[in-house]
């Protein structure tokens, strides 16, 4: 019986431990949804955090964070290329 108090007594010390560290769990999801994270891959995040499995968790945030930057320098390029249509526009109009 005392083994097992002591052991609900780590547990909620433990999930007390990560609510501190990271907030509410509410606020770690509204984070993931802000990050743009999909429904599932907020599920298989917050999986991970329950389980503390530090490790797949980081992957998927490192990948997910990493397709974000890959959608950035993909606008970065298209935005080049109407800078780029813009100057032609004026350059032309300027040798008229």
């Amino acid at each position: 019986m005392k083994d097992r108090k002591m052991k609900k007594e780590r547990s909620e010390g433990m999930e007390l431990e990560k609510t501190v560290h990271y907030g509410s769990r509410e606020a770690v999801i509204q984070n993931l949804k802000d990050a743009g994270c999909t429904p599932e891959m907020m599920e298989c995040i917050m999986s991970h955090l329950d389980e503390d499995d530090m490790g797949e968790l980081l992957k998927l945030l490192e990948h997910h964070r990493s397709c974000l930057l890959g959608m950035v320098h993909e606008r970065e390029k298209q935005i080049d290329c109407l800078d780029y249509f813009v100057y032609q526009i004026k350059r032309n109009k300027e040798q008229k």
